[in-house]
């Protein structure tokens, strides 16, 4: 393992890693509240899983930062917030010049890596944070951001969610306007927390590549979050990419078993499940009679493996959801760590090509087939 580590690292070096999903900016609001904007990410923080050091030691060369607001908001607080959580991430950027820099296209990330900053991207967790509003959608757009997830844990409306009850059973007659809206102005359509019959629907009305930003698979860990094979067998046909996550309870069904009686509990007390600081505080509590099981970097590395399996070495990328979870896999505690688990890859045959390809090559070729997209259909 000592070997490969020093070999992912350099190929991490060469080929930069580009992260689907980081929860940075509302962990920094929710821990820091309206001091957030002071906290100093240059310096080495004990209450994130992201700071600058860590960035430049996991190899990141771009991250799409959340600009993620609860589904308790809706209507003009969701948009609202969001343009909070927007400006946030961008305000961070302009304070970190020499660190990281803004990015819009797949050119933009390539140049911005090669500089030796993180290029910068945002996505838009949870369609709600356009409150139907295609108009907003279009001015997102304009502020940078370059994905949204269609849903977040609930339904919109338009779109049904993977953690809801079926409402308009997939996509409404809106839900694929807007979709063949962000295709049209180059925003990527992100599948992940949508329900399968919305994802069939998504590749049904896509005319570009699609993404799970932060998904793994649901044959190796039962949780709704995670994508069926059927799905996973489409992606070739779209040029799509699965962006395989690190939260313990869709990779392990070990700890998606026991994530299951924390769920039971918040229900037994009457919580509300979009209740996160509640979420935590029960899931402490039940930890200290029960400790959970740990998830492993091989059974991430597996997660890639299947992908791999059923859609193909070239439709897999990292979406890791770091500051989005309260648990992570052993060995992967924080953004230092992208070196491990290519070690694992490596441990197990992978070639450097292929490496390369899952770390962020399938992702700039994503977003070059929506880019090129757009330009054809303006």
């Amino acid at each position: 393992m000592t070997d490969h580590l020093a070999a992912a690292t350099a190929l991490l070096s060469r080929s930069p890693l580009i992260d689907g999903h980081n929860d940075l900016a509302w962990q920094l609001r929710e821990t820091a509240g309206a001091a957030a904007a002071r906290t100093d990410i240059a310096a080495p923080l004990s209450d994130t899983h992201t700071d600058l050091p860590r960035l430049a030691r996991g190899r990141v060369g771009a991250q799409f930062w959340s600009v993620f607001v609860p589904v308790t908001l809706t209507g003009e607080a969701a948009v609202a917030t969001t343009l909070e959580q927007i400006d946030f991430v961008r305000d961070m950027v302009r304070r970190y010049p020499a660190a990281l820099e803004l990015a819009r296209t797949a050119a933009d990330v390539e140049r911005i890596c090669a500089s030796g900053k993180v290029a910068s991207l945002l996505g838009a967790e949870g369609g709600h944070s356009i409150a139907s509003s295609l108009g907003v959608l279009r001015m997102f757009y304009e502020l940078g951001v370059r994905y949204m997830t269609l849903t977040h844990n609930r339904n919109t409306g338009w779109a049904d969610s993977a953690t809801d009850q079926p409402d308009v059973g997939g996509l409404s007659d809106f839900g694929r306007e807007v979709v063949t809206e962000m295709q049209r102005i180059g925003m990527l359509v992100d599948l992940s927390h949508v329900a399968p019959v919305t994802m069939a629907d998504a590749l049904d009305t896509a005319r570009a590549p699609v993404i799970f930003s932060h998904s793994s698979a649901l044959a190796l860990c039962d949780h709704p979050r995670n994508v069926p094979d059927d799905i996973l067998a489409r992606l070739p046909g779209n040029d799509g990419v699965c962006m395989v996550t690190f939260v313990p309870p869709f990779v392990s069904q070990e700890c998606r078993d026991w994530d299951r009686g924390v769920e039971a509990e918040m229900r037994r007390r009457g919580m509300d499940r979009e209740d996160y600081r509640g979420y935590v505080a029960v899931r402490a509590e039940l930890a200290k009679a029960s400790p959970p099981p740990r998830a492993t970097i091989a059974q991430v590395a597996d997660h890639i493996e299947h992908v791999r399996d059923v859609a193909g070495v070239a439709h897999i990328g990292i979406g890791s959801d770091f500051d989005g979870t309260p648990d992570l896999p052993e060995g992967l505690g924080d953004v230092s760590c992208f070196p491990a688990l290519f070690a694992e890859l490596l441990d197990r045959g992978w070639n450097e090509g292929d490496c390369a390809g899952v770390a962020g090559g399938n992702v700039l070729r994503v977003m070059r087939g929506a880019e090129a997209f757009s330009r054809a259909a303006s």
